[in-house]
């Protein structure tokens, strides 16, 4: 592991006069709890996180209501301090460095993305500084076997089957004849099209195109193209919001359509539907909660964004899990130590979270599952797992 970090550290170029050599707060000073948060605010994931903002901050305020977090028989308020990322895993590491050295915080809670999250878990590491993480793709923390910080997310794998369980429970005619996958060329666009080939094999399907997609791209017309000329009646997208309105855009432009199209990253933020407005109607999501969830708090988690935005979301569940999880730990630990959290955490259950009841392993896993939205008139309705709304295939966009 030593091996491994040091490169990825000089990967990161940290610089050497930022280094302290390790730094470990056994309890908050100043009669509080300073929680930090390296947050997208600006850039393409900004939409992201802004959700996730706003779910840091209730949770916060809900623990602060109740008393705070209890230590040594006192209970002490927290504290929430974030720093933008930029939505740049290149920048991830200059905030956590900020919030650690500048902003002395005791203990993190993690931004969005996988790439990312691995960059903060880094120096979390370096520092001694505990990082709670929710999205990121186990396949991309568990190797490097880090102390400082847990995870709680679906897999790719079991995520990837998704379309294809919800493919066969359709009416024969209408389970696609020849789908598309198109991903974005980046280390999760990459780990979830190895996954979706996978589980189209095994479901018996066989991707009419499957392309690389550029991030950032703002001239989608080859790949439309294309994609007509294979006569794709399906697409699984996965990609940034801001890339994937682009994408929608340019196929109504070209009168391009599917009658399924379900987006991973790109669709399920509130960003997505107000630049699209009723064109986002039929277009399927991932996401990692819902608020009819039958968990404790779900309901009432959602009916509280619903009423402070008026429009639904399917990840604030996850990001104030995060924040109940970390909270518990703290509470169990006694302290926001490092290792005194580490094992409060690892191979331990939490139960009553809005994602339910999460189960971390020995490596510092929980696995919860991937949820599949469609989109109808600027809300989401669940579809899987246990959803009830009945698909909805989308029709041609002059018959809309």
């Amino acid at each position: 592991m030593h091996t491994t970090l040091k490169g990825i550290l000089a990967g990161l170029a940290l610089s050497s006069a930022l280094t302290l050599g390790g730094i470990t707060v056994a309890v908050a000073g100043d009669g509080e709890i300073v929680v930090g948060a390296p947050i997208s605010l600006t850039g393409p994931l900004a939409g992201d996180g802004k959700e996730q903002e706003w779910a840091y901050q209730q949770a916060v305020a809900d623990i602060n209501k109740a008393g705070g977090i209890e230590i040594d028989g006192k209970k002490l308020p927290v504290k929430l301090v974030v720093a933008d990322d930029e939505s740049s895993e290149s920048k991830v590491a200059a905030a956590l460095e900020n919030l650690i050295k500048v902003q002395k915080v005791d203990i993190l809670l993690s931004t969005h993305s996988g790439p990312m999250n691995i960059a903060g878990a880094i120096v979390a590491e370096k520092y001694k500084k505990f990082y709670m993480i929710t999205t990121c793709f186990p396949f991309e923390w568990q190797p490097l076997k880090l102390k400082y910080s847990a995870l709680f997310f679906f897999h790719p794998g079991p995520g990837s089957e998704v379309p294809f369980e919800i493919w066969q429970k359709l009416p024969p005619e209408q389970r696609p004849k020849n789908p598309a996958l198109v991903t974005e060329d980046s280390p999760d666009g990459k780990g979830f099209g190895a996954g979706f080939v996978a589980a189209a094999e095994k479901y018996g399907y066989k991707f009419a195109v499957n392309d690389p997609w550029a991030i950032g791209a703002t001239d989608d017309s080859a790949l439309i193209t294309k994609l007509q000329a294979a006569n794709v009646d399906a697409m699984l997208v996965f990609g940034s919001p801001a890339d994937t309105i682009t994408l929608i855009r340019q196929m109504k432009e070209l009168g391009f359509s599917v009658p399924y199209f379900h987006g991973w990253k790109g669709t399920w933020t509130g960003e997505f539907h107000d630049a699209l407005g009723a064109d986002s109607d039929y277009v399927l999501t991932d996401g990692f909660w819902s608020e009819s969830f039958p968990y404790k708090g779900a309901k009432e988690l959602g009916e509280r964004y619903d009423k402070e935005f008026k429009k639904d979301s399917v990840t604030v569940g996850a990001f104030y899990a995060n924040a109940q999880v970390l909270f518990q730990a703290i509470e169990r630990a006694g302290s926001t130590d490092a290792d005194k959290v580490h094992d409060a955490i690892l191979n331990k259950e939490f139960k009553d979270t809005v994602v339910g009841d999460l189960k971390f392993d020995e490596t510092g896993f929980a696995l919860i599952p991937s949820v599949a939205t469609q989109w109808w008139q600027g809300r989401h309705q669940l579809i899987y797992p246990n959803g009830d709304w009945t698909y909805k295939p989308a029709p041609a966009w002059d018959k809309r």
